[in-house]
């Protein structure tokens, strides 16, 4: 009877070892595995033979960490054994439905960054505009010389003026005209800005690349 006993003790703390050994190993490998795949089909879902050759490697890496991590304590101890394949089973399960949402996310954030960078091109790019427009405006002598940037009454100079409105709201409040946008109304306003300041400067006869501030 304490034989018995004692061999029931060291298989459950033999199991337990097993257990605490490879099972991280087992989950990492089959929740990798499946990870890998599942991006690999949503990302190039017409990979065509190559994309067979990638995921017959994939499967293989994976098959070769994970299947010595399940034989090993099935071997030990059954009950083991079958507890970390069914573990096996959930990481997979769950890596495969998490996948689309962790790539959603990196997309996402992937995209905020872009649209952030962006936004700080385009705020440097506003200044540099409002800085040209301003001595046409402000300073005399170029008022005098071109007084067809400040005349409203002609249409490049009108447009001129709502570009420079449209840029300067979207400036202050980032959010507006974004819920059925992409989030790139300010870039596309500044750059709609820089293309009406053209405009209006050809239309009064300043030749490209001059003007104040040019070099």
């Amino acid at each position: 009877m304490a034989a018995v006993t004692e061999g029931l003790v060291q298989g459950l703390v033999e199991g337990a070892w097993a257990l605490v050994l490879c099972g991280p190993v087992l989950v990492a490998s089959v929740a990798a595995t499946v990870f890998v795949v599942r991006r690999r089909t949503l990302l190039a879902p017409d990979g065509g033979g190559q994309r067979s050759d990638q995921l017959f490697w994939d499967l293989f890496l994976g098959s070769c960490v994970a299947l010595p991590a399940l034989l090993i304590p099935t071997l030990i101890s059954p009950w083991t054994g079958l507890f970390l394949a069914g573990a096996a089973v959930a990481a997979g399960i769950g890596a495969y439905r998490g996948t689309p949402r962790y790539l959603a996310k990196r997309s996402r954030r992937r995209d905020d960054l872009a649209r952030e960078s962006a936004h700080l091109a385009a705020r440097a790019q506003h200044d540099e505009l409002m800085a040209k427009w301003s001595r046409y405006e402000l300073d005399p002598a170029c008022s005098i010389e071109y007084p067809a940037l400040t005349d409203v009454r002609l249409p490049e100079t009108s447009a001129l003026i709502k570009a420079m409105r449209a840029a300067e709201q979207l400036r202050n409040n980032p959010g507006h005209g974004s819920a059925s946008g992409t989030g790139n109304e300010y870039p596309d306003a500044v750059t709609s800005l820089a293309a009406s300041l053209a405009n209006a400067e050809r239309a009064a006869g300043i030749p490209a690349g001059q003007g104040p501030g040019s070099s």
